[in-house]
């Protein structure tokens, strides 16, 4: 039996939920979060009221382990999940997606941190950000840590944060040792110092701690990479391979989500306009009677229907080489990690496409105009596209790096 499962279970709030039932409240919350969104956006961070219904409804135990607290269900179930909440709103959806996907990078960690940061109920919100790394001093028992990390999404909500850090040498000079390591919320401030042309409500901000200890179980050694730091597996912990996947296509689909959920949105709202908006020129009907807003309309159907269904694919794909690999069999490469991210960024790119379609061709008074919902979605995949995590180009030439046998750039 391996280590961990000696420890004592915590019982999830309702044990007898299924994916289906969170998918439905998802679904059914949609409402409830598009007349959030102008307070989401106007506060700088998920309102409070909506959080609590985040909490109540279990959508941030979705993968969580069940030994501590969570559901466990799978990663499409994570992606459907996600992409119901941007529908409704992408902020609230980003720091859902950006925290309740979290527990699978905790799932590498020592056993013991697992259960002091589960606590007694499971109740753990753990934003993460790795940029740019901390300093780590190792002391006896662990390491003193000093850093500050921008871009925590959703830390005013967070009961833990997961950082990273280059540990220091006797020499005081930085080697390259990685560390991750999570720290308590009484353990470091939050700098208010998110101010973004979109994606405000994701209260995106910078964690800042300054020497606080952490003991050595609640940290992890890493390895640097172009999208932050991916965790040195240990022996494995759960039975379940979701567990031992790798980091990075899952932490991309979480950021693809949250796009292609806000596009599906976007397209709601299109309908919205299109069908009570009349055209400037006789017969005066409605916009949605005329062939060029069909063809906008369609087409934007079509690039968002196709994302969908190629995120949840890639879902599946990540829980099929998970297995794999835990089965001895093909492991979980560099090429099926990149395989993964690809359909990941183009579906990302695809969502992209279809809401500046859609905002071009809506109106100006239903999008430009301050407050539009149209024009804070467009605003929002705008600054999704900024992430240096999404740069679909960039992962393109290193997928065929790998392809070809050549070393990363």
């Amino acid at each position: 039996m391996p280590a961990a499962a000696k420890s004592r279970p915590i019982a999830a709030p309702e044990p007898a939920l299924t994916p289906s039932a969170l998918l439905e409240r998802a679904i059914a919350l949609r409402p409830y979060l598009r007349a959030h969104q102008a307070e989401c956006e106007a506060l700088g961070r998920v309102p409070d009221a909506v959080n609590a219904r985040l909490i109540a409804e279990g959508f941030y135990r979705t993968v969580q382990p069940r030994r501590f607290g969570g559901y466990e269900f799978d990663v499409p179930t994570f992606f459907r999940v996600m992409m119901e909440i941007a529908r409704g709103c992408a902020e609230t959806g980003w720091v859902l997606a950006l925290t309740a996907g979290h527990p699978l990078l905790v799932a590498s960690f020592p056993e013991e941190g697992q259960r002091e940061v589960y606590g007694k109920d499971g109740e753990f919100r753990c934003p993460a950000s790795f940029n740019p790394p901390g300093k780590a001093v190792p002391v006896e028992g662990g390491y003193r840590i000093t850093g500050g990390w921008a871009s925590a999404s959703g830390i005013d909500h967070a009961t833990h944060y997961l950082g990273g850090s280059l540990v220091v040498g006797e020499d005081g000079k930085p080697t390259d040792k990685v560390i991750q390591m999570i720290l308590d919320r009484d353990q470091f401030e939050i700098v208010d110092d998110w101010r973004v042309m979109g994606m405000q409500g994701t209260g995106s901000k910078t964690v800042a701690a300054r020497d606080v200890f952490v003991p050595a179980h609640r940290t992890l050694a890493a390895v640097a990479a172009g999208r932050g730091s991916e965790p040195v597996r240990g022996p494995r912990s759960y039975d379940n391979p979701m567990y031992g996947g790798r980091v990075a296509p899952f932490l991309i689909g979480e950021a693809a989500s949250v796009a292609v959920g806000a596009a599906r949105g976007a397209l709601d709202l299109y309908e919205e306009v299109v069908t009570t908006k009349k055209t400037f020129f006789p017969p005066f009907h409605e916009r949605a009677k005329e062939a060029d807003i069909q063809h906008t309309y369609g087409r934007a159907l079509a690039l968002v229907a196709t994302a969908e269904a190629a995120l949840v694919g890639a879902g599946e794909e990540y829980m099929a080489f998970a297995r794999e690999a835990a089965e001895g069999g093909h492991s979980f490469d560099d090429e099926r990690d990149q395989r993964i991210t690809l359909i990941e960024h183009s579906c990302t790119r695809m969502a992209f496409e279809a809401v500046e379609t859609l905002f071009r061709t809506a109106g100006t008074s239903s999008t430009a105009k301050e407050g539009q919902p149209l024009g804070r979605v467009f605003r929002n995949l705008a600054v999704i596209g900024t992430h240096p995590a999404m740069q679909l180009d960039r992962m393109a030439i290193a997928a065929a790096r790998t392809k070809f046998g050549l070393p990363p750039r």
